[in-house]
């Protein structure tokens, strides 16, 4: 019996495994590999969609399906096969649209199935493809074909956060809106968000809830972070997260994920938690 045994570590990638210098610290993947090994599943959950982070996938030891595109995803990368899946409502187009004619200097980005759309990009929206190394089409909103998964808007940080007012007062109904960035404003139907798709994926592994434990950097990390028995972050955080309450760790070029192995090593080294 591995002392990890019945225990889920949830991961956002960016900026928390993956960090600033692009690079995933050999810490953490050492520290996920002995978590593994002491029975305990990895998970990844990332803003990324299928096509954005399945180039990655292979550099990080997972033994559980990732949670994908902000949590509209479940995909299982040993068996190559998609579980779950949600699609912003019908809507969507128009909704995004009249988002854009309100707010002239938003970029959006949409994903549908393996294609990544873009209308009126800007520097933001170039940067970020260039980060994910994806190409794109760039068309009008009507010329998109849907249903789409996720959809991001690009712009300067405070006029993303009057674009997340005016959707949560009113379209909230239908839509996450939620930052992954401060320059990246990130949507995916109502329900669909790290928390919730984490929570399946423990439901699937049979994990008891106070065995989840999860770290992330942002805004959409939040959902999660609430089901996790201690909520961590590394020290790069968004001041979003540090006020929300989590637990402070190593910067992510660090290896944040061996700060929180060494915890639960200490916590789960002899006698197991009541929970």
């Amino acid at each position: 019996m591995g002392k990890f045994d019945g225990l889920l570590l949830a991961s956002d990638f960016d900026d928390t495994l993956y960090g600033l210098n692009l690079r995933i610290p050999e810490r953490n993947l050492e520290a996920i590999r002995y978590f593994i090994r002491e029975g305990g599943y990895f998970v990844m959950a990332t803003g990324r969609a299928h096509r954005t982070f399945a180039p990655y996938a292979p550099l990080v030891p997972m033994n559980a399906p990732a949670v994908l595109s902000n949590g509209a995803a479940i995909y299982d990368f040993q068996a190559d096969k998609m579980l779950e899946q949600t699609h912003l409502p019908e809507a969507a187009p128009q909704d995004l649209a009249g988002l854009m004619e309100a707010f002239p200097t938003v970029s959006l980005e949409v994903y549908h199935g393996e294609d990544i759309y873009v209308c009126r990009p800007n520097h933001i929206t170039f940067a970020h493809l260039k980060k994910v190394n994806c190409d794109y089409t760039e068309c009008p909103v009507a010329d998109m074909p849907t249903p789409w998964v996720k959809a991001l808007f690009h712009d300067g940080h405070e006029v993303l956060l009057a674009v997340q007012e005016s959707v949560l007062a009113g379209l909230g109904d239908r839509y996450e809106a939620i930052f992954s960035n401060p320059c990246y404003l990130e949507f995916t139907r109502k329900g669909s968000n790290k928390g919730g798709m984490v929570a399946r994926v423990a439901q699937l592994l049979g994990v008891e809830p106070g065995h989840i434990y999860c770290v992330g950097d942002n805004q959409n990390d939040i959902p999660m972070l609430e089901l996790s028995a201690i909520p961590f972050a590394p020290a790069n955080c968004a001041q979003e997260v540090r006020d929300w309450g989590a637990r402070i760790l190593c910067h992510c070029n660090d290896g944040v994920i061996g700060d929180i192995v060494d915890i639960l090593d200490e916590m789960y080294g002899k006698d197991r938690p009541v929970t």
